[in-house]
């Protein structure tokens, strides 16, 4: 094994081991199996935000408004999503949080009207994490019939593990960066938040995009 596999292997085993300290994401993956939809992933706060309470010494469910569960099916329906809505409704009902379950396939469909730009067809659930907003957020997990569990984390966990928000302007709008920096600052006052890319004329982002550090209360 490479030094660098080694490293991998090592960051992998700790980021599974600091979101399983929130019991909800160990149950929400115990479970997700039985929805019966394909390509699903625990994806987004439910991760990065428990791996920040952990880091930071708080309730490792501290601060996370709702779990997002992503899957992939071919069928774009309204009511063939709704359907896996309602069943998962059922399958969380005693978790006692709110499970967000969305079929990626469908993103396209909706995300101009929302956010204010256009969205490609996502080709899969991870391709939907590969768009989100920072770098930092882009972590999934996963698990297979027999309770083992697989991570996706295409930029590693460097910037995680340092609490460095990185973004991603490959989709979202910086204003959809700025707004969730502003609110995971005023949660996770620890965290370093980059800056929003320079705009193709050469100007500076935005003076809420220029955050660069608070100190720790």
């Amino acid at each position: 094994m490479r030094q660098d596999d080694a490293v991998t292997t090592n960051d992998e085993q700790l980021f599974l081991a600091h979101t399983l300290k929130n019991p909800v994401n160990g149950r929400i993956l115990q479970l997700a199996p039985l929805l019966g939809v394909s390509d699903w992933w625990l994806t987004a706060g439910a991760l990065f935000q428990t791996v920040w309470n952990v880091l930071e010494g708080r309730d490792p469910q501290a601060g996370i408004r709702d779990y997002d569960l992503f899957y992939f099916d071919e069928d774009t329906s309204y009511e063939a999503e709704h359907a896996v809505i309602v069943r998962a409704r059922e399958v969380f009902r005693d978790l006692g949080v709110e499970v967000e379950v969305r079929n990626e396939a469908r993103v396209h469909l909706w995300y101009e009207d929302h956010f204010g730009v256009p969205a490609v067809p996502f080709t899969g659930t991870t391709d939907a994490v590969d768009h989100f907003a920072a770098k930092t957020c882009c972590f999934a997990v996963t698990s297979d019939p027999a309770g083992n569990l697989s991570t996706y984390a295409p930029h590693g966990y460097e910037d995680l593990f340092a609490r460095r928000i990185v973004p991603n302007p490959v989709l979202a709008p910086r204003e959809v960066y700025e707004a969730k920096t502003q609110r995971w600052l005023a949660q996770w006052p620890s965290l370093t938040v980059l800056p929003w890319p320079e705009d193709q004329s050469g100007n500076d982002a935005s003076p809420a995009a220029r955050i660069t550090r608070r100190e720790m209360l």
